[in-house]
């Protein structure tokens, strides 16, 4: 009982664009409509690791990333990650007006104090159920390359 009564509390705040406790990694879908940047700037957490995550429902490495966050599997990798969620095919237009361009899904960027993307991203992954080993190292290094939020 006390797990369908976490779950539903999940799926509430989803539902309501507020942070979705995920363990360690944070995921915290973006709102359907507003200024990228401005709402990127503002969810920039003191302590956190925050990158701007873009996928889409169609994309097949996407989906495993997205269902291993879910899953608490990366929880022990990166303790301080904050995932800003964007759906490409819903936020495309204003991402690209705040520099996030990418020939390829899912898409990892390093937001600037602005909002901005500050160009340091990585890009694409291999399909199958391997995505998520694939773009665990490189995530690892884009991290690694960030500056430190205070």
């Amino acid at each position: 009982m006390l797990a369908r009564v976490a779950a539903l509390a999940l799926t509430l705040s989803a539902c309501q664009g507020a942070a979705v406790p995920t363990g360690a990694v944070e995921a915290v879908p973006a709102p359907a409509t507003g200024d990228a940047a401005a709402w990127i700037a503002a969810q920039r957490a003191p302590g956190k690791d925050t990158i701007v995550y873009v996928g889409a429902s169609w994309c097949e490495p996407c989906r495993h990333f997205h269902d291993a966050v879910a899953a608490h599997q990366l929880d022990a990798k990166f303790p301080r990650l904050r995932l800003l969620e964007f759906d490409w095919d819903r936020d495309g237009d204003r991402l690209t007006a705040a520099g996030y361009a990418s020939q390829m899904l899912p898409l990892f960027a390093l937001p600037d104090a602005s909002g901005k993307a500050a160009g340091p991203q990585i890009e694409g992954s291999i399909k199958g159920p391997g995505a998520v080993d694939e773009i665990t190292p490189r995530l690892a290094g884009l991290i690694a390359a960030a500056p430190r939020t205070p």
